[in-house]
C-alpha cells in the first residue's frame, strides 16, 4: 500500500531535504528514547468520538501516536522526516502486532493522495513555513470530504524570542497560520487553549498549555 502513497524514493528511501532529516537524526541519536512512548492526551480526547477509517499521522517520532491510533482500528498512514524515529516506532508497531504505512518524507515531498483521510493528526508538528504555505496547504488537501483536521501545538511557542538553540518561531508553521487558510468547505469545531494532558517524561513534557485546533471538512 505504501507503494501507492508515496511516488519512487530516491536510493536512500527518503524524500525531503537531507539538511532536515540529518538535524532530526541527530536529535533522535543523541538519547535512547526522545518521547513519552505514549499517546498524546490532545489526540487520545478529541479522537474518542471519531469513527475510526484512514489517518495520517504527520511527523509520527517514534510511533506512540500510530501504534495507539492503529490499535483502535484506524489505518494509520504516518510521515516522518527522521529514519531514526521511524526505524524505533517500526519496531513498536510490530511489538505491538500492528500494521502502519509508514512514509520516509517531509509532509510536502511525501506526494500523499489528495482529500483521501479521514483524519489528519498533526501533533506538535515542526512544519517549516515557507512563502507559498506549502505546508499548511499539504495539510489541508491531504483531509477527505466528511474528515478531521486535529492540528496541537504548545501555546506560546509562537511568540517566543529566537534564541540560541536556533529554534526561531517565525520559522514554523502554528496553527493561527492554517486557520487563516480555512475558507467556507470547513467547519471549525475546536479552537482553544487548554491544559495540556502531558505524557509522564519525554522530551516537550514541561509544556503546560496546548492550542487545539480541529476542524471538519464539508466538502
Amino acid at each position: 500500500m505504501t507503494d501507492n502513497i508515496a511516488a519512487k524514493p530516491p536510493a536512500d528511501g527518503y524524500l525531503g531535504d537531507p539538511a532536515v532529516r540529518a538535524a532530526w537524526d541527530n536529535r533522535y541519536a543523541d538519547r535512547q528514547q526522545l518521547w513519552s512512548g505514549r499517546p498524546n492526551g490532545a489526540l487520545v480526547a478529541e479522537v474518542a468520538a471519531l469513527t475510526p477509517g484512514r489517518v495520517l499521522d504527520v511527523g509520527c517520532g517514534e510511533g506512540a501516536d500510530a501504534v495507539w491510533l492503529a490499535r483502535g482500528g484506524w489505518d494509520v498512514t504516518a510521515v516522518e522526516v527522521s529514519g531514526v524515529a521511524l526505524e524505533r516506532a517500526a519496531g513498536h508497531a510490530r511489538d505491538a502486532g500492528v500494521t502502519v504505512h509508514w512514509v520516509h518524507a517531509t509532509l510536502t515531498e511525501a506526494a500523499l493522495p489528495p482529500a483521501s483521510f479521514d483524519l489528519v493528526s498533526a501533533q506538535y508538528p515542526a512544519l517549516l513555513r515557507t512563502p507559498d504555505a506549502a505546508a499548511e496547504r499539504a495539510l489541508l488537501a491531504a483531509v477527505a470530504p466528511g474528515g478531521t483536521l486535529l492540528l496541537v501545538h504548545h501555546a506560546g511557542m509562537d511568540t517566543q524570542p529566537s534564541h540560541d538553540s536556533d529554534f526561531d518561531p517565525a520559522d514554523y508553521v502554528w496553527p493561527s497560520m492554517v486557520v487563516d487558510l480555512l475558507k467556507d468547505d470547513w467547519e471549525i469545531e475546536v479552537d482553544e487553549q487548554r491544559p495540556r494532558v502531558a505524557p509522564d517524561g519525554g522530551a516537550g513534557a514541561h509544556h503546560t498549555d496546548d492550542v487545539v485546533l480541529r476542524a471538519r471538512r464539508l466538502r
